[in-house]
């Protein structure tokens, strides 16, 4: 098997993170300036209004608006912090800083995979049986954003035509 220079994975990986860097920073720039908006999805997945109202998922809704609402600050801060993160690792990338680089972008990654993932998927999509809503239904965005990370985050590591050295720099 030959491997893909490494000119051309740093260029993919700069640039795959910058571009989840931009798409996460304007998620949350989005849901900070259009707050009430994105708020309300959050209360609608939380209160379980919107589903089948399956006597035996109900018991699991969350209707208390201060808990909906922590959450929903809870989500913007994790989405922030991980642009935060993403925007460093390309940074790092620009800069030539490898290791780091992809330190930074396995963190950034990570944070989107486990909001997006265990998040929306998992908690809203099971839990919170977020698929059985018409109106407010995040399963097809969140898998986006999962698979999209995925791909960054497998380019950044993949080997590249040079010694393992070089790879640690």
């Amino acid at each position: 098997m030959t491997n893909i220079p490494r000119s051309t994975l740093l260029l993919a990986s700069t640039v795959l993170t910058a571009v989840l860097a931009l798409y996460i920073a304007l998620v949350a720039l989005g849901n900070i300036t259009d707050f009430d908006n994105n708020q309300q999805y959050v209360h609608h997945v939380l209160a379980m209004d919107t589903t089948f109202k399956d006597d035996d998922l109900m018991w699991r809704a969350i209707t208390s608006k201060g808990l909906q609402d922590t959450a929903y600050v809870a989500i913007i801060v994790w989405e922030t912090a991980a642009a935060l993160v993403l925007i460093w690792a390309t940074w790092l990338w620009i800069r030539r800083q490898h290791a780091p680089a992809r330190r930074f972008t396995t963190y950034g990654t990570l944070m989107l995979m486990l909001l997006f993932g265990a998040g929306f998927l998992a908690i809203g999509g099971e839990w919170f049986a977020m698929w059985q809503s018409e109106d407010w239904n995040g399963l097809d965005a969140a898998t986006r954003v999962l698979l999209f990370s995925g791909v960054v985050l497998i380019v950044a590591h993949l080997p590249s035509g040079e010694a393992e050295a070089t790879r640690s720099q």
